[in-house]
């Protein structure tokens, strides 16, 4: 029997700007994917909620709720790639909004051909059904230990002192990319390439915010890092533990 058809990836665009939402939903639509429009901060909610997107594009000037707060919210039930829409300048919410949970950010204004290259580079990344059954069928990996904390890449685990340490996708995937050659110095781009995608553009230092939220969820001090190591000038390393 033939294989069923592929389901085309859900995207959720939320903006108020109804001409903006509008003009990005239609060219993702145009690149294949099912996209569906929320234009509030509950509306954003509810409908991630219920449509159970692979990527929710989320603008940060919302009514009701702003993306900040949606973000946060999403994140207690959706594992989704959440793309945040920010002013241009406005580094700290682009911090804040990576801290409660978002992946990447693009800055506005923006052409909807970089978007739809942002959108396609976070699906290239292998997750879900597909991942989880290439996972299956092949021998699983041994975990990964640094002192008290344990990294168990096919399950997607992360244990500090026998205790689950809840990380978003991003970074769980730096510390799988890390822990995979301990001592090796990891550049920047070099992180970007193998987390987010080699035709990945934009500030390289969205690494360091990751980094940095990371390491607080692992109680890692940067001065005396137990486990991720800053090599300066070229990036960070895994450290013994």
């Amino acid at each position: 029997m033939p294989d069923p058809p592929v389901r085309p990836h859900r995207v959720l665009v939320v903006d108020d700007e109804r001409d903006i939402a509008q003009m990005v939903g239609t060219y993702l639509s145009r690149a294949g994917y099912d996209v569906s429009l929320a234009h509030t901060g509950p509306g954003a909610v509810a409908a991630a909620r219920a449509e159970e997107p692979a990527v929710l594009v989320l603008d940060l000037g919302l009514p009701g709720l702003d993306g900040i707060e949606v973000c946060r919210q999403v994140r207690t039930f959706s594992d989704c790639y959440i793309l945040m829409l920010t002013a241009r300048g406005d580094e700290m919410d682009r911090v804040i909004g990576l801290s409660v949970g978002a992946d990447d950010y693009i800055t506005k204004p923006f052409s909807a051909r970089e978007l739809v290259a942002r959108v396609q580079a976070v699906l290239r990344r292998p997750r879900g059904p597909a991942a989880d059954h290439a996972s299956r069928s092949a021998p699983e990996e041994p975990p990964r230990v640094f002192g008290d904390l344990t990294v168990r890449p096919g399950a997607r685990q992360v244990l500090l002192g026998g205790e689950a340490v809840p990380l978003t996708r991003t970074e769980f995937d730096i510390l799988d990319v890390l822990s995979r050659r301990p001592s090796f110095a990891f550049s920047r781009r070099t992180l970007v390439d193998q987390v987010w995608d080699p035709a990945w553009v934009g500030d390289e230092h969205i690494v360091d915010v990751h980094i940095a939220h990371l390491r607080r969820k692992l109680g890692d001090d940067p001065a005396e890092p137990r486990f991720i190591e800053t090599v300066r000038g070229v990036g960070y390393r895994m450290g013994p533990g």
